[in-house]
């Protein structure tokens, strides 16, 4: 297992390397860049632009006299401006290196987990990752758990009883959960609930509420709740839905086949065959399935989610990084949580060994 594990964290270098190359060479054919972004301000708000962005430094004080001459840029938009003024954008964002030396000076950085600032918000991207943290994992952590706890008792439940009246009703309930969106049912929530044109019950708007320092500590996790009630409703359904019909499926495989006709043969009681024999068979699809689930709860789809409540997490910055092509959080981004999924891969196979002993990833690898 240890030869295993050291080929996977050795593999795991030229697969982040290849996601961010070929995010990299996409980028570069993406217009729209920085520079344009800056230039489009420039044009439509005049000096204040120029102070805000490039920081009112006497570096750009010909610029700002020089609008008025003509200059040919390959920016769209950027007729009239000093070239001068465009060169030391480029040199600002980093645009007047070629695209292998940004490249490589960028996974130089990031493998030493630099990842520099941010191009409009003049923050760290890691303080600014870090500070959004605390809403996806919130949001993931919870989901997460919601889903695993209800979902695989559930789905054994539907499994032993297949066919019967309970499996059908509430089979007819897991497809309806997982075919409405989960941004409908925010919406829902929040006229019902929120003070939309019901009750108003719930908090339409952030994690805690202003005086939350001021709280016990009772108080604090009674709020941090009732701020997460709505927002976990919405985001859990299509999870609850899958990991649910993904376990009652997998049980009913397991329980079909002939070691489990031969346990009870033997005399064991249902409940002996079910959570001794077919309990450990069965999960194993579902934690091949973990990490998944871990990834997509805690990074994606939760944009809808977090702008329908006013939350600000990941999802939203991931957003508006990409709109604002503030490439140093989106390269940044994609880098920690690639890095994490294949770190998440490598622990499922963990898990699976200890789940099950039989298996053993290294004679597989070598037949």
């Amino acid at each position: 297992m240890g030869t295993y594990i050291l080929r996977r964290l050795l593999l795991m270098i030229p697969t982040v390397i290849g996601i961010m190359a070929i995010s990299f060479a996409v980028i570069q054919f993406a217009p729209g860049g920085p520079v344009e972004q800056v230039i489009a301000e420039l044009t439509g708000q005049g000096d204040s632009a120029i102070e805000r962005i490039a920081g009112g430094g006497d570096s750009f004080g010909s610029a700002e006299q020089d609008f008025g001459d003509s200059a040919s840029s390959q920016y769209r938009g950027a007729q009239g401006l000093d070239p001068e003024f465009i060169k030391k954008l480029e040199a600002q964002f980093g645009f007047d290196k070629p695209p292998l030396e940004r490249f490589v000076g960028m996974m130089w950085d990031y493998i030493r987990f630099d990842f520099g600032e941010s191009y409009f918000r003049s923050v760290s991207v890691l303080d600014l990752i870090i500070e959004k943290l605390p809403v996806s994992i919130s949001l993931g952590v919870w989901i997460l758990l919601l889903s695993y706890i209800i979902s695989i008792p559930l789905g054994i439940k539907k499994a032993v009883s297949d066919g019967s009246r309970f499996d059908v009703w509430t089979s007819g309930l897991i497809i309806v959960a997982y075919a409405v969106p989960g941004f409908l049912v925010g919406i829902l929530l929040i006229v019902m609930f929120a003070g939309g044109s019901f009750l108003d019950w719930f908090p339409l708007r952030g994690l805690t509420s202003d005086n939350f320092a001021e709280l016990s500590l009772f108080g604090k996790i009674v709020d941090y709740f009732w701020h997460l009630t709505l927002p976990l409703i919405a985001l859990s359904l299509s999870a609850f839905a899958t990991t649910t019909l993904l376990t009652k499926n997998s049980f009913i495989d397991e329980i079909r086949k002939q070691y489990v006709t031969t346990a009870r043969a033997k005399g064991l009681t249902e409940s002996q065959v079910l959570y001794r024999h077919v309990f450990r068979n069965a999960m194993l699809i579902i934690i091949a399935g973990f990490p998944g689930a871990f990834i997509t709860a805690f990074f994606s789809g939760s944009l809808l989610i977090e702008t329908i409540f006013s939350l600000d997490g990941l999802g939203r910055l991931g957003f508006e990084s990409v709109i604002r092509r503030d490439y140093p959080v989106v390269f940044a981004t994609l880098f920690i949580f690639s890095l994490m999924g294949l770190v998440v891969g490598l622990i499922s196979d963990l898990v699976y060994t200890w789940v099950d002993p039989r298996i053993d990833f290294e004679k597989r690898d070598v037949g």
